[in-house]
C-alpha cells in the first residue's frame, strides 16, 4: 500500500519527536534542544540531541538522523507501514487506505486480528511456563547447573513445560480451540481419531520474541539426554525461522554498548553469554543463515560475528553465511567468521578463558573478503594451474554476490593474485569487461605461468577505476523500475521470475535478492518506505539514480513487467543451449545427450 506524502506530513506534524524518542532514551533539556545517550551505539557522554523546532534527532557520534518515523524504525526494528500504522494509531489518526480494493482491506484486517490472537495464546503459555518453572525444582536445578541465575532467567523469561500429554489444557479450558494448533503449541494426531497433545512437554522452555518483543514462538530443550534436543515451535503465520533471530529483542540495546553482534548456534549459547555480560549473542533458529537475518542485524549494527564450531558442520554453516552475507556487505559494514577450538563453544570458551580473551579472539576472527578466498581456496592446490583455475571457478559466483564497491575491487585484484595472472584478464575471462584493455610495453602482462607482471597501476586501483561490472541491461533495469514502483508487482511473480532476476549480475541481482528480503519481512512496500529500507546499501546510489529517471507520466505495467521476464527466460535458455552446443562440440557427451533433449526454442 503506498501512504500519500500529505498523510505522512500531516503525522509527522501531530507527532512530538521529543515525547517518541524520551520513551526510550532519558533526555535533559540542553538549551533548545534535549540530549541524552544515543541508543544507536555505545558511549558514556551525550552525542544524541533532539531538536523539538525541527522535529528530528541526531547523533554526532555515529551520525544517525532522522524524523519520529526513522527513530522507530531503527529503534524497534520494524518496517515502515507497520510503524506508520501504530503512530498513526497512537494520534487518533486513519492511514488513507483508498487504493486498496474491499476485499485487500479486509483481508488485512483479517491478518492483523490473526495475528493479534496467536501472539495473545503464545503469551498466555510463556506466563504459564513461567508459573512452572518457579514450582519445578528439578528444572531449576538444571538451569543452575548450566551457570544461569534467575535474573538472567527472568530476563529471557525462561519456562518449564512440565511432563504430560496435555499440560496446557489447565491453561486453556477450550483445549479444542483451533488457536493452539495454529500458534504451534497442540498437535492433532493423523492416526488416533484427531487426538490431541502438547507440542512441549518436559522442556526448558525459550520464547522467541519479535524485535517488537511480542512472544512468536519457542524453543524446548530436554533436561536429558532424549532426542530431539531441541524442539523449534513450527512455522506459522507469525512465526519465520528463516528471518527471526533468537535473542535479538533481549539484545539491542547490548548491540549497540558492544559495538556487534555476535551470531551463535544456539538458544543456551545466547543466554550463557548474556549471564557472562555478553549480551549482545543472537542465534539462528535451527536452520542456515539467511539474508533476512543478516539484514535485520544490519539495521541494529554494522559489525556481525558468526562464531562456528571448528568441524566440518560448522565450516558448512560458515560458508551458508558467507552467501547470507555477501551481497549485504557494503564498504560500511563489518562481517567476520570466528571459529573457535574444537574443545569449546562460546560460552565454555568464557568460562575457562575468560572475557578479555574472548573479546581479543573477536577482534582476530576472520574478516570476510579472507573468508572468502579461503572458502573458495578449499581442496584447490594453489601450486598448479589446475587448481588457481577451480579457484577462480569457485571463487566467482561468491565475489559476483558482492555489491559494487571498494571492497569488490580489492577482492577481485587478491583473487587475480592467487590465481597468477592481471586483473584485466581475470575481468576478461569472467565477461565483467567488454573490450579489453590497451597493451604496451608499460602495460602488459608476463606469459610466466609462475609470476605475473601488472601494470605501473596497482591492481586494486584499476579495479576501482573501472567498476568491474557489466553495464546493467536496460530491459532489466526497467524491471527493477516497475517492481519498486509497484508495491504488489513482486509478489505476483513466480518463483522461476524471482529467481530469474535475483541471479542477475550485480547490481540488478544483488537489489532484486535485497527486495526478495523486504517483502518476506514487510510484505509490500511503497517507494518511500523502501527508499528508507535502502540506506546504506551498496547499491543505493543506482536504485536511486534509476528512480529519478523514470519519467512522471510512465506507470508501472505488469503486463510490461511479463514481456521483460519472457524475453529473459528465452535470451537465458538460448545462452544455456549455446553453451551446451560447445561443450557438445568439444566431446562432452553429456552436454550432447542435454543439448538433443533440449527444443531450439524455450516451451511456453
Amino acid at each position: 500500500m503506498a501512504i500519500p506524502q500529505h498523510f505522512l506530513q500531516e503525522l509527522l506534524a501531530r507527532a512530538d519527536i521529543v515525547e517518541i524518542v524520551g520513551r526510550y532514551v532519558p533526555l535533559k533539556k540542553t538549551g533548545a534542544n534535549f540530549s541524552g545517550l544515543c541508543p544507536f551505539h555505545g558511549e558514556k557522554t551525550p552525542s544524541f540531541t533532539v531538536s523539538p523546532s525541527k522535529q528530528f534527532y541526531h547523533c554526532f557520534g555515529c551520525g544517525k538522523n532522522g524524523n519520529a518515523i526513522g527513530f522507530l524504525m531503527d529503534h524497534t526494528g520494524a518496517g515502515f507501514v507497520e510503524t506508520v500504522h501504530e503512530l498513526a494509531q497512537q494520534y487518533g489518526l486513519q492511514v488513507p487506505e483508498d487504493e486498496r480494493s474491499p476485499a485487500e482491506r479486509a483481508r488485512a484486517a483479517e491478518q492483523t486480528e490473526q495475528r493479534a490472537s496467536l501472539t495473545d495464546v503464545l503469551a498466555r503459555a510463556a506466563d504459564a511456563w513461567r508459573k512452572q518453572l518457579k514450582a519445578s525444582p528439578r528444572a531449576i536445578d538444571y538451569l543452575k547447573r548450566r551457570g544461569l541465575s534467575g535474573q538472567v532467567a527472568r530476563q529471557f523469561g525462561l519456562g518449564y513445560a512440565p511432563e504430560g500429554w496435555r499440560g496446557l489444557a489447565s491453561v486453556f479450558p477450550d483445549y479444542a480451540d483451533p488457536l493452539l494448533v495454529e500458534s504451534g503449541l497442540v498437535i492433532v494426531s493423523e492416526d488416533d481419531e484427531g487426538k490431541r497433545y502438547d507440542r512441549f512437554r518436559d522442556r526448558i522452555m525459550f520464547p522467541i520474541r519479535s524485535v517488537k518483543g511480542e512472544v512468536i514462538g519457542f524453543g524446548g530443550r530436554v533436561l536429558g539426554d532424549d532426542k530431539p534436543k531441541y524442539l523449534n515451535s513450527p512455522e506459522t503465520p507469525v512465526f519465520h525461522k528463516g528471518r527471526e533471530l533468537y535473542g535479538l529483542f533481549e539484545a539491542r540495546t547490548a548491540l549497540r554498548e558492544q559495538g556487534y553482534a555476535l551470531v551463535v548456534e544456539g538458544y543456551m549459547d545466547v543466554v550463557a553469554l548474556a549471564q557472562q555480560g555478553l549480551g549482545n549473542a543472537v542465534a539462528t533458529l535451527g536452520t542456515a543463515c539467511t539474508p533476512e537475518h543478516v539484514h535485520k542485524l544490519f539495521r541494529f549494527t554494522d559489525h556481525i560475528v558468526f562464531s562456528f564450531d571448528g568441524d566440518a558442520a560448522g565450516r558448512r554453516a560458515a560458508h551458508k553465511a558467507l552467501e547470507a552475507a555477501l551481497p549485504l556487505a557494503t564498504d560500511t559494514r563489518s562481517v567476520k567468521f570466528l571459529f573457535l577450538p574444537p574443545e569449546h563453544d562460546p560460552d565454555s570458551f568464557v568460562r575457562a578463558e575468560g572475557v578479555e580473551a574472548f573479546a581479543q579472539a573477536v577482534r582476530d576472527a576472520v574478516p570476510l573478503s579472507r573468508f572468502l578466498l579461503d572458502a573458495a581456496a578449499e581442496d584447490c592446490d594453489l601450486q598448479t594451474a589446475e587448481g588457481r583455475s577451480r579457484f577462480a571457478a569457485r571463487a566467482r559466483p561468491l565475489w559476483q554476490l558482492l555489491p559494487t564497491g571498494a571492497l569488490a575491487a580489492q577482492l577481485l585484484g587478491d583473487i587475480a593474485a592467487q590465481v597468477q595472472i592481471g586483473t584485466h584478464e581475470l575481468e576478461q575471462l569472467w565477461g565483467l569487461r567488454r573490450t579489453p584493455p590497451a597493451r604496451s610495453e608499460n602495460n602488459s602482462y608476463s606469459r610466466s605461468p609462475h609470476k605475473a607482471r601488472e601494470p605501473k597501476t596497482p591492481a586494486r586501483a584499476v579495479a576501482v577505476r573501472h567498476a568491474p561490472r557489466r553495464a546493467p541491461s536496460p530491459r532489466v533495469s526497467r524491471a527493477l523500475q516497475i517492481v519498486l514502483t509497484e508495491p504488489s508487482a513482486w509478489d505476483r511473480l513466480t518463483q522461476s521470475d524471482q529467481g530469474l532476476l535475483c541471479d542477475l549480475p550485480a547490481p540488478l541481482g544483488a537489489l532484486f535478492t535485497w527486495l526478495a528480503g523486504q517483502h518476506l519481512e514487510h510484505g509490500p512496500q511503497p517507494w518511500s518506505a523502501l527508499r528508507e529500507a535502502l540506506r546504506g546499501h551498496g547499491h543505493e546510489a543506482f536504485a536511486v539514480e534509476l528512480l529519478e529517471r523514470l519519467p512522471p507520466d510512465i506507470e508501472s505495467d505488469a503486463e510490461e513487467l511479463s514481456r521483460i521476464l519472457t524475453l529473459e527466460h528465452d535470451a537465458r535458455y538460448a545462452a544455456e543451449r549455446q553453451r551446451l552446443a560447445a561443450a557438445a562440440a568439444a566431446g562432452d557427451t553429456a552436454a550432447y545427450a542435454r543439448l538433443r533433449e533440449m527444443p531450439v526454442t524455450r516451451p511456453r
